[in-house]
């Protein structure tokens, strides 16, 4: 005989919720926790509404942020799952991925078109076949030889299911070749794409409107531009620059239209670091939340598993958002 069982469920506010678990019936979608990894601080929507719930800014910080690349370090490799996963160990978070043609057609994460700078191969991606790619080993920022192979888009969609969302930046594979693959994959809650221009941002939503987007809204013209498109901004999330210094005005407007603003910080603060200018990250945190004061929601960086904890250890996600962030 079956018997109904009860399962507490922890929230940010300090309170126990007590659910009744009765055989045969599924978690309503409104109060269903993402099932995330033990392992991982997962961040796991399950529907594409979920993704722009998740993206919709409410005067509550989101704790996360968005790695470059994945978070590359010392033995791990940028655009490699191992270097996913170790970033997700570490702090919660969404990663930059690049997608690039092989020459039999295949997909594989790789930022460079060439491969001397980060894998033993030598010459173009598009010069070698999918086959002739995995053979190569990738290296670390220092150069080091790792163990690690170059990982197809395949096997990074299937990877984040219920972990984390990709953002697939361009390269060489255009929109319609991204949103089939995250069709092929069902990826629509955790993939969203980066587009240049407001032209390829309606040629996404025209393919499949419930794909998120990552658009470059950097001025006041790029937002008026984009306000004209027709497209929700429900489906996007603002990229307002590499600045040290992003326009506070600005994000104030795009936040009035529901978007969440990310800024990038590889070109500027993470350098400092990363040169060795400054040895501990602590020294830079208040550049880094003067940031998130401008209006900021999340940064793009090559440090997540090193600032995600210094931002955001100790920040409870937003009550209404709680449900889509599991910690290990």
């Amino acid at each position: 005989m079956q018997t109904n069982t009860w399962r507490s469920i922890p929230r940010s506010a300090g309170l126990t919720l007590t659910l009744l678990l009765v055989p045969g019936l599924t978690w309503p979608q409104e109060v269903a926790p993402a099932t995330g990894h033990p392992q991982f601080h997962a961040v796991a929507p399950r529907t594409p509404q979920d993704l722009q719930e998740l993206f919709k800014h409410t005067a509550e910080p989101l704790p996360l942020v968005s790695a470059h690349r994945g978070g590359p370090q010392k033995n791990l490799p940028e655009n490699c799952l191992a270097t996913f996963e170790n970033t997700l160990r570490h702090t919660f978070a969404v990663l930059e991925v690049d997608p690039r043609y092989t020459k039999d057609g295949a997909i594989v994460l790789h930022h460079d078109p060439r491969l001397e700078r980060t894998t033993t191969g030598r010459g173009l991606v598009a010069d070698f076949t999918l086959q002739e790619l995995k053979q190569l080993r990738l290296k670390d920022p220092d150069g080091t030889v790792t163990e690690h192979q170059i990982p197809t888009l395949d096997e990074a969609l299937q990877w984040a299911r219920d972990k984390t969302i990709l953002i697939l930046d361009q390269k060489d594979v255009p929109v319609a070749a991204r949103v089939k693959k995250i069709e092929e994959h069902k990826a629509e809650s955790h993939a969203m794409l980066i587009v240049y221009s407001c032209k390829e941002a309606q040629a996404r939503h025209a393919l499949n409107p419930n794909i998120m987007l990552e658009v470059m809204i950097s001025t006041r013209a790029q937002f008026d531009q984009f306000d004209k498109t027709g497209v929700p901004w429900r489906n996007i999330v603002a990229f307002v620059g590499h600045l040290a210094a992003p326009d506070a005005k600005l994000c104030e407007t795009i936040h009035g239209r529901g978007a969440t603003c990310i800024v990038g910080t590889p070109r500027h603060l993470d350098r400092r670091f990363l040169s060795g200018e400054v040895t501990d990250i602590h020294v830079l945190e208040p550049d880094y939340r003067a940031l998130l004061q401008r209006g900021a929601d999340l940064i793009e960086t090559d440090l997540p598993t090193q600032l995600g904890p210094v931002l955001f250890g100790a920040t409870q996600a937003p009550v209404s958002k709680e449900w889509y962030f599991r910690g290990p």
